[in-house]
């Protein structure tokens, strides 16, 4: 892990196209700005976090015994 002291107004460049700049500090919060390609997609950790674990629930394996039966159910309705 790279660590810099950075104050107001100044910036960091991660590779050529991605510039990272302090906005403002108070009271222990850092705002930052960044400014990078639309092909780079930027989330907060935690939102990451979150969306990770969504997926991961949404894709636990369903018992195929109970698509089974609702198939033979719905086609007799058919």
């Amino acid at each position: 892990m790279l660590i810099l002291s950075r104050k107001i107004n100044e910036s960091i460049m991660i590779g050529d196209n991605i510039e990272v700049k302090i906005i403002s500090i108070d009271k222990g919060v850092v705002k930052l700005g960044i400014e990078a390609p639309t092909s780079v997609s930027i989330m907060r950790n935690e939102l990451l976090k979150e969306v990770h674990d969504s997926n991961k629930a949404a894709s636990v394996h369903v018992d195929d015994s109970i698509l089974e039966s609702f198939y033979k159910s719905f086609s007799k309705k058919i």
